[in-house]
């Protein structure tokens, strides 16, 4: 890594047509005390051993905040496996961020809540695995359900804002009604429920992890219950596997229009799941100011608009809505990141999604591995 200080910023590199970042998701670390087989995270967890420190992360925060960042995601990982994790919230809510801690939940103490609310943390995002001890703690790949009952306990104490988040697959795809209800037990606002994005360890373990049909169609039944239940306290988000769908979503509202990543080691990255693609030009925190990288980085410039286009994206009427669909999903099951998404009914590969859906045997799940320092 690079000396202790991020590169300095030596003018404007504004371009017109190029709107300001509203969010960065700063991923502080890919440790974790989970064991999730559908984790997101990169497989090469050795890869990204190496963590920006205190004084690089918050630097980065000030900049970004410079830049027009308004919502800054602390994630991982697991973010509180951070000793410096109070530091990092302060230094967001100083720079001017809503501070958004997107957690398990695990290491949450009465101490470090009262630490993290002082210091100005906005929001807690918590992760639930299902509505039941049992279910739960197998999908968490150890016992984590009941402290994370106690984490929400104590965010409510200080009164923040609560999200619950729970990713949908195979194994509790047909549970929304109870996570729905866990949800309001624990005083949620807002509960997400999105199907899995298969990147990392979940695309190892997709054939394990994909939904039956039945179960998708359960789980829109159980979302419009639970909306009609809870929907007065509660907001209700279902995010509809891709897979099922003939039109891809947009990959975070277009590439390089909304949101950035800042992965533990510092590279900057358009998409949480981007460093997966060759040759896209990933830069790095501490050899280029984070301005420059926004603006005209080779990685937010490569998929970035339209004009990169093919066709069928090209002539398509919904390309300045979805934006070609996912750039990670188009590499990973065509291993062209420019072609259309599969997902879409009118790529000339729709087919292979389908054939991704009935697999000839269920193999098991393959834990997350426990990452070393």
């Amino acid at each position: 890594m690079a000396d202790h200080h991020l590169t300095e910023h030596h003018g404007p590199t504004e371009r017109h047509g190029v709107d300001r970042p509203l969010g960065m998701l700063a991923e502080l670390t890919y440790r974790c005390p989970l064991h999730c087989g559908y984790c997101s995270n990169p497989v090469e967890l050795a890869a990204y051993r190496a963590e920006l420190t205190t004084e690089q992360w918050c630097a980065a925060i000030t900049r970004a905040r410079a830049l027009g960042v308004l919502q800054l995601h602390l994630s991982g990982g697991e973010p509180l496996v951070r000793g410096d994790l109070v530091e990092l919230v302060a230094c967001g809510a100083q720079a001017g961020c809503y501070v958004n801690l997107v957690t398990s939940g695990l290491g949450l103490t009465r101490a470090r809540m009262a630490a993290l609310a002082e210091a100005g943390l906005a929001h807690v995002q918590l992760s639930v695995q299902d509505g039941t001890p049992e279910s739960a703690d197998r999908i968490a790949g150890t016992r984590a359900f009941h402290r994370k009952l106690a984490a929400a306990e104590l965010v409510r104490a200080h009164q923040l804002p609560l999200t619950v988040n729970a990713v949908l697959h195979r194994g509790n795809a047909d549970h929304v009604d109870r996570i729905a209800e866990l949800a309001a037990r624990l005083g949620a606002e807002r509960l997400e429920l999105a199907h899995t994005q298969y990147y990392g360890w979940a695309l190892r373990n997709r054939a394990a992890l994909l939904p039956t049909p039945a179960q998708v169609a359960l789980a829109a039944e159980q979302v419009a219950r639970a909306r009609q239940r809870w929907g007065g306290v509660m907001d209700i988000v279902h995010v509809v596997a891709d897979y099922y769908e003939s039109q891809p979503k947009p990959c975070m509202n277009g590439w390089g229009r909304r949101q950035f990543t800042v992965a533990p080691n510092g590279d900057v990255l358009p998409c949480p799941a981007a460093a997966q693609i060759p040759g896209l030009g990933i830069e790095n925190v501490t050899r280029r100011d984070l301005a420059d990288i926004w603006w005209s980085g080779p990685a937010f410039e490569r998929f970035r608009g339209t004009d990169w286009m093919r066709d069928p994206c090209r002539g398509c009427v919904r390309r300045d809505v979805d934006f070609g669909g996912c750039r990670c999903q188009a590499f990973q099951l065509l291993g062209d990141a420019a072609a259309t998404d599969p997902v879409c009914q009118l790529s000339p590969h729709h087919d292979l999604v389908r054939q991704l859906l009935a697999p000839a045997t269920q193999p098991a799940i393959q834990p997350l591995p426990r990452p070393s320092r």
